[in-house]
C-alpha cells in the first residue's frame, strides 16, 4: 500500500479547513470585545456576569476535557495497553457526584471569584496563597503538556490567538469559542472513525483484531498499584485525578458559578458526565482502530514515529490522505482542543491572580482599573505558557505527564479543600502541615518515576510486532517513550521497583491521603475542636437536602434549554 503523505504535503483544502478554524475563533473574540456590549467589571469579565445558562457552561466544560491529551495520548495508551481505559467511565460518574453534591453547593453560595479566596475565608491568607502558588505552578506547567505541540510555529500561532481572546473577550468569548471548538473536534474525530472503520472493513473486524491482540482487556481486577491500568488505578486515582480538576480547579468553578442559578451549575456538570462518557467511548475506539490498522506492523518499534503520541496524527494521514480537507480538519481537532485548553488556563490564571494577589494587595483599586488588569494578567499568562511550551518535548508520553502534574500539586490541593468543606475541626495549622506532608510525598515519588521509571513487568504493556513491515532498519526492541530525565545504567533497587514504581494514577491518592492524616493528627493537637467556623464554609445539612430539590428539578423542567 501507498505511504502516508508527509504532513508538509497538505494541499490548499486542508489549510483552508484549518485556517477556517483560527479564523471563526478569532472572531468570536473580536466580536466580545468590540461588537458586544463589553464587560465593565471584573464580574462580567471573568464570569460573565453570573448569567450563563447550563447548557453553554456543559459544552464549555466537555471542549476543555476533549483536550489535545484526550485526542492523542487515550488511543495511544489503549493501543499500548488495552481498552480497560474504558473503566474510567465509573470513575466520571463518581467524580460528578462528588463535585455536584459537595463541591458546587458551597461554591456557588459564597459567589466567589476564584476557588482560593474560600481558601482564606476558611483558614487563613497564607492558606490562600500556597493554594493559589500551587494552582499557577501546575497550570503553567500543564498547560504547555497539554498543546500536543512541540514546533514553535504551531506553540506561537497557538499561543497569540487564544491569548488575544482570552485577554480581549473575557469569560464569555471563551465559553462561546469552546462551544464552536467542541464541534470541531467532534467531526475531526469522527471523520477519523468512520473511514477507519470502513478501511478496516467494518467494526467486526477492528474487534476481532483488537480481541485477537489482546486490547479488548476490560475487567482486570488485580489490586497491586504497581500495575500501569487496573479496574482499582482507575476508579480510584482516576476519581481522584478528576476530582482536582472538575472539583476545585478554578477553570471549572469559574464556569459553574458564572451559572444564573445552582440548579443550572449542578445541571452543567451532569450534562459535562455524558460529553465525558461520549468521548471516552469514541476515543477508546480510535485506539482500536489504530491497533486493527496497524497490528502486524507497528510504526513506533519500525521508527516511523518516535512516539506514542504521535500514532494518531499517523493514521490520519494514512487513512485519509486521499480526501482533501479531511486532514486540515483533524489538524483543525489538535488545535482546537490546544486552543481550549490554553484559553481555559489563561482565563483562570487571570482570575486567580487578581483575585488572590492584586486585590489583597491594593484593596482601594477602582473596578475600571482592575478589568484592564485582568486583560493584562490574561496576555501575560498566555505569553507565559507559550514560553513554557518548549520543555513540554522534553517529558515523554502526554497523557502520563499530564496526570502526573495534575496528581503532584493537584491531590494536596484536593485534600485542602477536602478538609475544610467536610472537616469541621480542621484548622490553619493541621492543614499547612498536612499540605506541606501531601506535596512533598507526591512530588516525590513523581520525580523518582521520571528519574527511574518502572520496568516493563510493572507496566505490562501488550505486544507490539512488526511482522508486516519491510524488516530493513526496524530494531529488535520497541523504543521507550522519550524522556529528557531518565537516568540509565544504574542498579535497581527495593525504593525503584515499588515506591517508584507505583501507577502514576495513583499519585493523587498519595498526596491526597497524606494531607487529611497528617492535617487531621495535627488539627486535633493543636485545639482544632475549639473553632468556630461559619456554617456557609461548610456542608450542611440544608446543602444535602437541597439535592433532593435538584433531582425534583430535572425531572420536571427543561429550563436549561432556555
Amino acid at each position: 500500500s501507498a505511504e502516508p503523505r508527509l504532513a508538509g504535503t497538505f494541499d490548499v483544502w486542508d489549510y483552508l479547513v484549518f485556517a477556517g478554524m483560527l479564523l471563526i475563533s478569532t472572531a468570536i473574540g473580536v466580536y466580545y470585545a468590540f461588537c458586544k456590549k463589553k464587560p465593565q467589571t471584573q464580574k462580567d469579565f471573568l464570569m460573565g456576569g453570573r448569567k450563563m445558562t447550563a447548557l453553554p457552561v456543559a459544552l464549555s466544560l466537555t471542549s476543555s476535557f476533549m483536550s489535545a491529551i484526550t485526542i492523542l495520548g487515550i488511543p495511544a495508551e489503549i493501543y499500548r495497553f488495552g481498552a480497560v481505559f474504558l473503566m474510567y467511565g465509573f470513575s466520571y460518574v463518581l467524580m460528578v457526584l462528588v463535585t455536584s453534591e459537595v463541591f458546587i453547593p458551597v461554591f456557588y453560595k459564597l459567589g466567589i471569584t476564584s476557588t482560593y479566596e474560600y481558601l482564606e475565608l476558611r483558614f487563613n491568607k497564607s492558606i490562600r496563597l500556597c493554594g493559589t502558588f500551587l494552582f499557577i505552578l501546575q497550570t503553567v506547567s500543564d498547560s504547555p503538556v497539554s498543546t500536543g505541540l512541540n514546533l514553535w510555529g504551531t506553540i506561537l500561532a497557538t499561543g497569540m490567538i487564544c491569548t488575544f481572546y482570552s485577554s480581549m473577550g473575557g469569560f464569555k468569548a471563551v465559553v462561546w469559542i469552546h462551544v464552536f471548538q467542541a464541534g470541531i473536534k467532534v467531526a475531526g474525530i469522527f471523520s477519523v472513525i468512520i473511514q477507519g472503520t470502513i478501511v478496516e472493513g467494518g467494526i467486526s473486524n477492528v474487534l476481532n483484531n483488537s480481541y485477537y491482540g489482546g486490547r479488548l482487556n476490560f475487567w482486570d481486577f488485580n489490586p497491586n498499584p504497581l500495575r500501569r491500568y487496573t479496574f482499582w488505578s482507575i476508579v480510584i486515582g482516576g476519581t481522584i485525578t478528576w476530582l482536582g480538576v472538575f472539583g476545585i480547579n478554578p477553570a471549572q468553578v469559574q464556569r459553574y458559578n458564572s451559572c444564573k442559578s445552582r440548579f443550572h451549575a449542578k445541571l452543567s456538570i451532569y450534562l459535562n458526565l455524558i460529553g465525558c462518557w461520549g468521548i471516552l467511548g469514541t476515543m477508546t475506539f480510535c485506539g482500536l482502530i489504530l491497533y486493527s490498522r496497524y497490528h502486524d506492523c507497528d510504526p513506533w518499534t519500525a521508527k516511523k514515529v518516535s512516539a506514542p503520541d504521535q500514532l494518531m496524527p499517523y493514521l490520519v494521514l494514512d487513512i485519509l490522505r486521499d480526501f482533501p480537507g479531511l486532514p486540515g480538519l483533524f489538524v483543525a481537532c489538535i488545535y482546537s482542543a490546544t486552543l481550549s485548553t490554553v484559553s481555559a488556563s489563561v482565563n483562570a490564571l487571570a482570575a486567580v491572580t487578581i483575585s488572590d494577589i492584586v486585590k489583597p494587595l491594593f484593596p482601594s483599586l477602582s473596578e475600571k482599573t482592575v478589568f484592564w488588569l485582568c486583560k493584562g494578567t490574561s496576555l501575560f499568562y498566555g505569553l507565559l505558557c507559550i514560553a513554557m511550551a518548549a520543555l513540554a518535548s522534553l517529558l515523554g508520553a502526554l497523557l502520563q505527564v499530564a496526570v502526573t502534574i495534575f496528581g503532584v500539586i493537584g491531590g494536596p490541593l484536593l485534600a485542602v479543600f477536602t478538609l475544610g468543606i467536610l472537616v469541621p475541626f480542621a484548622n490553619s495549622i493541621g492543614v499547612f502541615v498536612g499540605l506541606i506532608a501531601g506535596f512533598i510525598a507526591s512530588l516525590w515519588v513523581g520525580i523518582g518515576a521520571q528519574l527511574y521509571p518502572p520496568l516493563p513487568e510493572h507496566t505490562l504493556p501488550l505486544k507490539l510486532v512488526t511482522d508486516g513491515c519491510n524488516m530493513e532498519n526496524i530494531p529488535l526492541e520497541a523504543p521507550l517513550s522519550p524522556n529528557a530525565f531518565e537516568i540509565h545504567n544504574v542498579e535497581r533497587t527495593p525504593l525503584m521497583d515499588n515506591w517508584y514504581s507505583m501507577s502514576y494514577l495513583y499519585y493523587s491518592p498519595v498526596g491526597v491521603f497524606a494531607t487529611i492524616i497528617v492535617a487531621i493528627i495535627v488539627s486535633l493537637l493543636t485545639g482544632g475542636r475549639k473553632q468556630v467556623i461559619d456554617k456557609r464554609l461548610l456542608l450542611t445539612k440544608e446543602d444535602f437536602l437541597s439535592n433532593f430539590d435538584f433531582l425534583k428539578k430535572v425531572c420536571h423542567s427543561s429550563c436549561f434549554l432556555q
